[in-house]
């Protein structure tokens, strides 16, 4: 089977961007908890936020500021340790001070200072110890793999290592760099955005341009993604070009490789996300066919992944598909189970809705795997869809009982 991506031996860094982590005290660790990016002169933005009706400070300010500065951003301030949600006024008084500090140090305008927050719901926001440590920060951004390695682990919350992507193209004579960097473990959920993603190109866009792309390369990853069917309140998706290259999209050739380059890093994060998850064992890579639609796909697929009897067998390596075939029937979609055919790895499990013999310990082993390919189809018509999830084990249950004690 087809092995995981994972963070790659050598970061491509695109030009226009630089990066500093340090330790400001948030986290009862120790570790690293606030990071920065400072963008060059002219980049612009796009941002796909969490759909969840309880959002967290910096989703608010951020969502403000960017349609205040129309889209030009010329710094990501981050903290990790705590989210600042469900923290009232002051919390959202303390984000604002934060950018207001980091815009002044900087000297550029506080609207063009994007806020990101992850960690514990509900505890007040240290923004005092965060801005008295802002100067530190800022003296330590670099443009290196070093630094953008830091920025990466600085803003991790239960993850146990760094997301990081980074993918080139040649283009007219110009060389076009995107860089993905990500956090996420848990509370992952395809309801766009999810996690913490930020995306860096030196392209140069338009701010449409760049909302369509990433919308497009997130409906193909994060989008198609499930650990435990949560939503968070901070889930940001931000995607940066400094147009330093000077390759442009109007260009068409540079747009549509820009989208596929995009895509592929997107796409490869949202692998190491999945395979990162709290307590995960087994990575499933779960493909729906034949359906009429890719929405009526996608409604099958995810009923499949967050069925908690279906991951709980996964969690065993247990090849149940009968518990695949309810979750099939009981997803809202008027499915004929007669025209169902299920697979394990690379082996016909159900045939018509109904038992098929095969080999149960190949099928066991095949899920023992650290990713398992399981296939549904269901002869409804052309479309399908490919979707991450995971099993559900009690390390998961004991990391999320222990969260905030």
């Amino acid at each position: 089977m087809k092995p995981l991506r994972n963070v790659p031996e050598n970061v491509l860094l695109p030009a226009g961007f630089s990066f500093a982590a340090i330790t400001a005290g948030i986290k009862a660790s120790g570790k690293p908890d606030l990071a920065l990016v400072e963008a060059s002169e002219g980049t612009v933005g796009a941002v796909l936020f969490t759909t969840n009706r309880v959002v967290a400070a910096p989703v608010e300010v951020g969502r403000t500021a960017l349609r205040a500065a129309r889209g030009r951003v010329r710094a990501v301030i981050v903290n990790s340790g705590n989210a600042n949600c469900a923290t009232g006024k002051p919390g959202m008084a303390g984000c604002q001070q934060v950018c207001r500090e980091t815009a002044k140090l900087l000297d550029v305008p506080a609207t063009e200072v994007f806020p990101s927050s992850t960690g514990i719901i509900g505890v007040p926001f240290p923004a005092d110890k965060i801005c008295a440590s802002l100067s530190k920060l800022i003296n330590a951004r670099l443009a290196t793999e070093t630094a953008v390695r830091s920025f990466a682990g600085a803003i991790m919350t239960t993850d146990t290592r760094a997301k990081i992507v980074s993918s080139r193209f040649r283009v007219a004579g110009n060389e076009v760099t995107v860089l993905g960097i990500a956090k996420g473990a848990g509370m992952i959920h395809p309801q766009m955005a999810t996690m913490l993603v930020y995306l860096f190109t030196d392209v140069r866009a338009t701010t449409s341009d760049l909302r369509t792309a990433l919308r497009s390369a997130a409906d193909e990853s994060f989008n198609c993604m499930s650990i435990d069917g949560d939503t968070s309140t901070n889930d940001t998706a931000l995607l940066l070009a400094s147009g330093a290259s000077g390759a442009t999209l109007k260009d068409g050739s540079t747009r549509k490789k820009f989208f596929a380059a995009l895509t592929t890093v997107c796409q490869s994060l949202a692998e190491q996300i999945i395979s990162d998850g709290e307590g995960v064992q087994h990575v499933i890579r779960l493909k729906v066919e034949q359906a009429r639609s890719r929405k009526e796909a996608l409604t099958v697929a995810r009923t499949i992944a967050h069925s908690a009897l279906v991951k709980t067998a996964w969690a065993g390596a247990d090849p149940n598909w009968g518990r695949v075939l309810a979750a099939v029937g009981r997803s809202g979609i008027a499915v004929d189970p007669t025209r169902v055919q299920i697979f394990i790895g690379d082996q016909q499990v159900c045939r018509n809705g109904c038992a098929w013999k095969f080999d149960e310990q190949r099928a066991h082993q095949s899920l023992a795997e650290p990713a398992c390919d399981i296939r549904v189809t269901l002869g409804r018509g052309r479309e399908s869809i490919d979707f991450l999830t995971t099993d559900l084990t009690a390390e998961y249950v004991h990391i999320n009982a222990d969260y905030s004690t």
